[in-house]
């Protein structure tokens, strides 16, 4: 059993990382291209929020396709931390009642990400980048 889930596991891992993304995405594509419809869409990019959206929606698309995964995950991992600290964490101590489960979750599977690599579908394995 052991020997089956270690030859998964890197593909387990892209499996995370295309989630990861695509979740991710969705809050860049509400922000920037106003899809979905939310009370996010259409902020300013002069405003944090603006700007975490470009982020989300250019680093969501290059984690999704795994392109500079390693260093994309790095920004996405420092965004979200950011986020946690700067809008939930002031709001009380306790992730559960501060809404920043998300947050504080994403910011810790971006940066095993960073550490772990992309997994073999993606195109940094295609372009030699990581090992498969």
């Amino acid at each position: 059993m052991t020997a089956v889930l270690n030859r998964l596991a890197p593909h387990i891992l892209s499996l995370l990382r295309v989630a990861a993304a695509l979740l991710l995405l969705q809050h860049g594509t509400t922000k920037i291209l106003h899809f979905p419809a939310t009370q996010m869409s259409g902020i300013s990019l002069s405003n944090p929020a603006g700007i975490a959206g470009l982020i989300e929606l250019i680093g969501g698309a290059l984690l999704l396709i795994g392109l500079f995964s390693r260093p994309t995950a790095f920004i996405l991992s420092g965004m979200t931390a950011v986020a946690y600290f700067m809008v939930h964490a002031p709001q009380n101590f306790f992730p559960l009642l501060n809404g920043g489960e998300l947050a504080a979750l994403y910011s810790f599977v971006f940066f095993y990400i960073f550490f772990a690599g992309p997994g073999p579908w993606s195109v940094d394995a295609l372009r030699g980048a990581e090992k498969a």
